[in-house]
């Protein structure tokens, strides 16, 4: 476990703060996707650029990079050997990213970008509950393609924050 991506089925699944949990246990780097993604005031950055700092990324040795961004999967994927995908219900998403808007609000979120102040609106939310059924079954095969890659990748479900906790603490335990 070096090069480490975290999925999740959907925004609110936890994966910056699980990401951030990992690090501090493995002293591994984590990297979020979102604070390379977005510029200041919500402006994206270009496929070029942020497809090159993925790459940039990449070529250390150890690493854990937090996001999902379908478009540049494959630059994590062909040098991760380790995939950890967190599939938590619909609801507790919601929940979370609701909890999100209230806790940070008028701030940046740390996995964010500078600038970014915590927003959240009604296309946001319908965006959420109209794909989550859909990148459900995009992650699972994405899941069972990375283990087929290469047999020596690692493959981890996370369905709860049981199952999350009971993770991090076994990686606590590991490294203590």
């Amino acid at each position: 476990m070096n090069r480490i991506m975290v999925l999740g089925v959907s925004a609110g699944a936890g994966k910056s703060s699980f990401a951030r949990k990992l690090s501090e246990r493995t002293m591994i780097p984590a990297y979020h996707l979102d604070a390379y993604f977005w510029k200041p005031g919500w402006v994206e950055s270009s496929e070029e650029e942020f497809s090159a700092q993925q790459q940039k990324l990449v070529e250390k040795e150890h690493w854990i990079i937090e996001g999902n961004y379908s478009s540049t999967y494959s630059i994590r994927q062909q040098r991760a050997d380790t995939l950890i995908y967190l599939e938590l219900p619909l609801v507790v998403c919601l929940y979370r990213v609701v909890k999100r808007r209230i806790i940070y609000h008028g701030k940046t979120r740390p996995d964010l970008g500078e600038g970014c102040p915590e927003k959240l609106d009604k296309a946001f939310l319908k965006f959420i509950v109209s794909t989550y059924y859909e990148r459900k079954a995009k992650m699972r095969k994405r899941m069972e393609q990375f283990k087929e890659e290469n047999p020596y990748n690692q493959v981890l479900l996370l369905r709860n924050q049981k199952e999350i906790d009971q993770f991090l603490n076994r990686v606590a335990v590991k490294n203590d």
